[in-house]
């Protein structure tokens, strides 16, 4: 039954965080390297950008949404490797998978303007690190609640252009 369980769970979070945002991944290479260096990269090419979603100075919410799905394949590539090493310590590594994707939401959205894309991006960050912190990330990451804010970052992005499959 745990092994369903856990099975299941990354299906989920493979799922939410693989589809991401759609867009190329050229822009968003350095944004998702580390936590640090998310808002200033956006930040950077926003400047060229013309969206009329983009604050003065932060990051679209086409960029964003691209930046997401970066983060997103980023955490599934961690998950998968992490649980081929060792599947016995599948908690400590959805534990590490969702503080990441938390970490990499945040500071995203700190580059965001007052957009639904930034509420989406703030939202999946949230849950992120509310199940990480769960004794069973894996099972906190399998709420309807995570499932949710999943979609409603795919319908974000979608309204600004950015096909994404949740």
């Amino acid at each position: 039954m745990k092994s369903f369980r856990v099975v299941s769970a990354v299906l989920i979070c493979a799922s939410l965080t693989l589809a991401g945002c759609g867009g190329g991944d050229d822009t968003t290479a350095e944004s998702a390297s580390s936590p640090s260096s998310a808002p200033s990269a956006p930040a950077a090419s926003a400047s060229s950008a013309s969206a009329p979603s983009a604050p003065a100075g932060g990051a679209s919410d086409k960029e964003l949404c691209e930046s997401a799905k970066k983060a997103g394949n980023d955490m599934k590539t961690s998950l998968v490797t992490a649980l081929q090493a060792d599947a016995a310590a599948a908690p400590a590594a959805f534990r590490k998978v969702l503080t990441e994707l938390d970490q990499k939401m945040t500071a995203l959205a700190a580059t965001g303007g007052d957009t639904a894309v930034t509420a989406a991006v703030k939202q999946l960050g949230a849950e992120a690190a509310k199940a990480a912190k769960a004794a069973d990330p894996a099972a906190a990451a399998d709420t309807p609640a995570f499932v949710k804010v999943g979609t409603d970052l795919a319908t974000a992005c979608k309204s600004v252009g950015v096909d994404v499959n949740f």
